[in-house]
C-alpha cells in the first residue's frame, strides 16, 4: 500500500541539476558582478521553479534541490562554529577524476549557534504544501573524507573531545530544524559505506585510524544527532560511494556494516545505493528492523539512459525476499547534483527517471 508519511514509496535522494540560468548567477557572483541579494533572488526563482517541477512529477518529498550549495556536505559543515574552509592541496580522488581542492579544517570548538540552512529550510517549507524535506551530511563527513581533517591540536588534544563536540553540536542543529518545522530529515551518510571498501578501510589504516573503531563511532553519532527529535519527526539516512560527475568513489557491499546499519543506529529509514553491483547483494536487508523501511536506490543517476520499469520491478521482488515488501520503497540511488557540477545528464532525462519511480511505485505497491 502507499505511505501517507516519510520516507515515501516513491522518494528521492535530494539533489537535482542545477539548470544553467542558476549556474550563471554563482558564476557572477564569484566575480563580483552581482550582489548577495541577486544571487539569493536567482536561487530563490530556481528553487520555486523546482518546487513546482517534482509536484508535477508527483512527488510526496521536496526538496530545494541543494541550490544554495556548492557541495552536498561542506557548505553544511562550514557553517559550524569551530570549522573553516580550507584549500587542500589536491581535491579527493575518484574513478577517473577529481574534485576541487576545497575541504574543512577544525580551528575552534566545534559547536551550533545558528545557521545559514536553517532559513533555506523555512523557503521551502513555506512554498510547498507536500512534504519538505531537508537533507544535511552525516556527522562523519567533518573526518571521513580520504584527506586527513586538519584539526588545531590546541583545541583538540584528543579526538574523543572533539567528536563529544561534534554530536552535541549536530544534535542541537537537527533540534533547530525540527523548531523551524522540518519533520524529514535527510542524514547523508559516505563514509559508513565506504568502510565496506577494502581500500578504503586501508587508507584509514595508513592514516592511523581504526575502521573498526570509526564504524560505531560515525553511528553513535547519529544517534546523538536525533537524540532531541520531537516524535513525529521522521529521520532517514543515505548511503553513498560517491557521486561526483558521474563517478564514484568507493566498492563493497553493506554486509561489512551490516551490524552498525541496522542494530545500532536509530534511524527511521536507509536510502541504499543499489544501482549496480559494487553495492553487493539484497541479504543484509534481513536485519531491516521491524518498523523501519529501506529505500532501494534501484534507478541511477550516473546515466540519463531511462531503466525499464519492469527491470526495475523484478529487482524489487528480489530484495522483497530478504525484507517484508512494506518495508520496501523506491528511489535513485544518489541526488543527481551532490556537487553543482551536477552528474552527466540532462535535466530532462532527470525529470523522466523521477517521474517512473513514481510509475514503477504504483504498480507495485498500489
Amino acid at each position: 500500500m502507499q505511505r501517507t508519511k516519510p520516507p515515501f514509496r516513491a522518494d528521492h535522494v535530494g539533489s537535482l541539476l542545477r539548470p544553467a540560468a542558476l549556474k550563471q548567477a554563482r558564476e557572477r557572483r564569484t566575480k563580483g558582478e552581482i550582489t548577495a541579494a541577486e544571487l539569493k533572488a536567482a536561487e530563490d526563482r530556481a528553487i520555486e521553479d523546482i518546487i513546482n517541477k517534482q509536484e508535477a512529477v508527483g512527488l510526496q518529498s521536496i526538496t530545494d534541490g541543494e541550490f544554495r550549495r556548492s557541495w552536498w556536505h561542506l557548505d553544511f559543515l562550514w557553517g559550524l562554529d569551530g570549522v573553516e574552509k580550507h584549500v587542500m592541496d589536491a581535491g579527493i580522488t575518484f574513478a577517473g577524476t577529481t574534485t576541487r581542492n576545497e575541504g574543512i579544517k577544525v580551528t575552534g570548538k566545534i559547536g551550533f549557534s545558528s545557521h545559514p540552512m536553517i532559513e533555506h529550510f523555512k523557503f521551502l517549507k513555506a512554498h510547498t504544501k507536500r512534504t519538505p524535506k531537508m537533507t544535511i551530511p552525516a556527522p562523519s563527513a567533518i573526518y571521513g573524507r580520504p584527506n586527513a581533517t586538519p584539526i588545531d591540536k590546541s583545541v583538540y588534544s584528543n579526538k574523543e573531545k572533539m567528536f563529544d563536540d561534534l554530536g552535541q553540536a549536530y544534535r542541537k542543529a537537527v533540534r533547530a530544524f525540527a523548531e523551524a518545522g522540518c519533520r524529514y530529515l535527510q542524514l547523508d551518510e559516505v563514509f559508513i559505506a565506504m568502510l565496506c571498501d577494502p581500500k578504503y578501510r586501508q587508507q584509514m589504516k595508513d592514516r592511523g585510524d581504526d575502521p573498526d573503531y570509526l564504524g560505531p563511532l560515525y553511528g553513535d553519532l547519529i544517534n546523538i544527532a536525533i537524540s532531541d527529535i520531537p516524535p513525529d519527526m521522521t529521520v532517514t539516512m543515505h548511503l553513498c560511494r560517491g557521486n561526483y560527475k558521474s563517478t564514484f568513489m568507493g566498492t563493497g557491499g553493506y554486509d561489512a556494516m551490516q551490524e552498525v546499519l541496522f542494530d545500532r543506529i536509530k534511524v527511521h529509514g536507509y536510502f541504499m545505493e543499489y544501482d549496480t553491483a559494487r553495492a553487493g547483494g539484497f541479504e543484509p536487508l534481513r536485519r531491516l528492523q521491524k518498523g523501519r523501511l529501506a529505500v532501494l536506490g534501484l534507478v541511477t543517476t550516473k546515466t540519463g539512459t531511462l531503466e525499464a520499469k519492469d527491470a526495475i520491478e523484478r529487482r524489487i521482488e528480489e530484495a522483497a525476499k530478504f525484507a517484508d515488501i512494506e518495508q520496501l520503497c523506491l528511489s535513485p540511488q544518489c541526488g543527481f547534483a551532490s556537487t553543482e557540477e551536477g552528474n552527466i545528464l540532462a535535466e530532462d532525462e532527470q525529470w523522466a527517471k523521477l517521474k517512473m519511480i513514481g510509475e514503477v511505485a504504483r504498480e507495485v505497491w498500489g
